[in-house]
C-alpha cells in the first residue's frame, strides 16, 4: 500500500482515486496529526465487507470446510463431485 500525505493527497486528488479504482490499491493517506486515513475504492471496500462476513460466520465457514472434503482442490484425479451432462446443461444455459 503506498503512503503519501494529506497535502500531496489533496494537489493530486483525481490521479490518486483513479489509480486507486483502477489499479485496486488502496493509499495511505497521512496526516501531521499522526490520524491517518485510508482511501479504497467502493468495489473493494464492498469485497472487504463479503470477505469478513464470511470469515466471521461460523455456520458458512463450517460449509466451506466440510466442502473441501467433496471437493478438494486436486480434482485433477478425478475426485469430488462431478455434474451430470443435465446438470451442466442447466448450468451452462444449454
Amino acid at each position: 500500500m503506498d503512503t503519501i500525505s494529506v497535502n500531496k493527497f489533496r494537489d493530486n486528488l483525481k490521479s490518486v482515486v483513479e489509480n486507486v479504482i483502477n489499479q485496486h490499491e488502496p493509499v495511505k493517506i497521512t496526516r501531521r496529526s499522526g490520524e491517518d486515513f485510508v482511501v479504497i475504492s467502493a468495489d473493494d471496500w464492498e469485497r472487504e465487507q463479503e470477505s469478513l462476513y464470511v470469515l466471521q460466520n461460523k455456520n458458512l465457514m463450517q460449509q466451506i470446510s466440510e466442502s473441501i472434503t467433496t471437493h478438494p482442490s486436486d480434482n485433477a484425479q478425478g475426485r469430488g463431485y462431478q455434474p451430470t451432462n443435465g446438470e451442466l446443461n442447466e448450468i451452462l444455459d444449454l
